[in-house]
């Protein structure tokens, strides 16, 4: 493969064409939409129209004739298309962690209704910390105990009568591995637990089926692959046939079945609506409905399966110009080999020094980003490489390894400037 190999790839590319809905700063090859998506060209001047028109000249009025008070709903319907979701069943509220901390709740009370003898909540090790503290703070309101299983092979085997909530991140972040959610929900079931799932990683990224491959709960991130900015807000999914069973804990005004009528009672609104708690955030939503438009742009190009084509082929793209032009220099692969099990990452662990390589890549203008690593865990530091494939093109994975490859001959990243630690890594 050579760089005009990478640059004929990109001229036969049937997606290519929606790069152009994005605002990329000139010369930078940006491989880390997996923590912070790009800003969509459309994004500026519709909150500018938020902020001067709809909220400057029609004040409160714009609740009703800009429509804000559907947002969260309507955006959610668009999510809902990229997830195997069906309209009505996705809401756009609140963060991830706060979203988590609702379905946790409903589920772990839906198990103590039906089954109060199941108090073990399974995930993994390597999941997102954020999961792990809400899963954990839950647990001990409940009396349950979260149990961490240290590798995919072995969560499978986790699951007995004990178990009440199988809780997994469909992508692990540190990894890239892509778990099977219809095998980890039919195998959580048989178990007689409810599987709960984070799309962080994966919505907006690849096909997601919620209801075919047998969710209960799902939650994920408005700010990565969906591309709604820095702080956009989260979405949340219940299965339709648990969402009326129990009410979930942050029960606010707008999550209410009349919030005009403003009594004193608390009475949850029909369906998915009752998962929104406080006033929806107008201008972050608004941005994160033109991220979400990005994805929509897709679906007459063959959506999200030729999204996912195209990420499987620059991940596996990554990963043989790693292994062949930065061999001997201490990678190795932490993403999975097999495409079906990953996600649209490319993960390379090293012993010493990732932290400082990803800074040198970043002064070159190629944005990868570092995941520590936990000794006592077994966990090596990880330099992670994120596409989209809305944006990310075959030459940009040619060059960022070229400079990859530079970076780890010349010892560049050994200089001092590149071993400082920021407080965002």
């Amino acid at each position: 493969m050579t760089r005009d190999d990478a640059l004929a790839l990109d001229a036969e590319d049937p997606l290519a064409a929606l790069r152009e809905q994005f605002a990329l700063p000139d010369g930078l090859i940006y491989l880390d939409g997996n923590s912070l998506g790009v800003l969509p060209r459309s994004t500026a001047a519709r909150v500018q129209q938020v902020v001067t028109e709809e909220w400057g000249q029609g004040l409160i009025g714009s609740w009703n004739a800009a429509g804000w008070m559907q947002l969260p709903q309507r955006v959610g319907d668009k999510i809902a298309t990229l997830v195997g979701a069906a309209p009505g069943e996705l809401v756009v509220a609140d963060s991830t962690s706060v979203n988590l901390f609702k379905v946790l709740s409903a589920a772990l009370q839906m198990q103590q209704a039906d089954a109060p003898q199941r108090r073990v909540i399974v995930s993994e090790r390597s999941n997102f910390p954020t999961d792990l503290y809400i899963a954990e703070s839950l647990a001990r309101q409940f009396g349950c105990t979260l149990r961490l299983v240290n590798s995919p092979q072995e969560i499978a085997a986790a699951l007995n009568a004990d178990t009440a909530l199988l809780m997994l991140t469909q992508v692990n972040y540190r990894t890239g591995h892509l778990h099977d959610m219809a095998d980890l929900s039919a195998a959580a079931h048989a178990a007689g637990a409810l599987a709960v799932w984070d799309l962080a990683h994966s919505a907006g990224a690849l096909p997601v089926q919620l209801n075919a491959d047998g969710a209960d709960f799902a939650v994920g991130c408005g700010y990565k692959y969906l591309n709604g900015g820095p702080g956009a807000p989260a979405f949340v999914w219940v299965r339709p046939t648990h969402v009326s069973r129990f009410r979930q804990p942050l029960s606010g005004w707008i999550g209410h079945a009349a919030p005009f009528a403003f009594t004193p009672g608390y009475q949850p609104a029909e369906g998915i609506t009752r998962y929104l708690c406080g006033t929806p955030s107008v201008t972050a939503t608004a941005a994160l409905e033109c991220g979400v438009d990005t994805l929509l742009a897709a679906l007459p190009l063959g959506g999200m399966a030729a999204l996912r084509a195209k990420s499987l082929a620059l991940t596996r793209l990554f990963t043989s110009l790693a292994e062949t032009r930065c061999a001997g220099h201490g990678l190795t692969l932490a993403s999975p080999r097999d495409d079906a099990r990953r996600g649209s990452q490319v993960c390379l662990a090293r012993d010493d020094g990732a932290y400082a390589i990803v800074q040198a890549l970043i002064a070159r203008g190629v944005v990868g980003d570092f995941r520590a690593g936990d000794a006592a865990d077994g966990l090596p530091d990880i330099l992670r490489f994120g596409v989209t494939p809305l944006y990310t093109r075959f030459v940009d994975v040619w060059d960022a390894v070229e400079h990859l490859r530079q970076v780890l001959v010349s010892g560049e990243w050994q200089q001092s400037r590149f071993n400082q630690r920021s407080a965002v890594t």
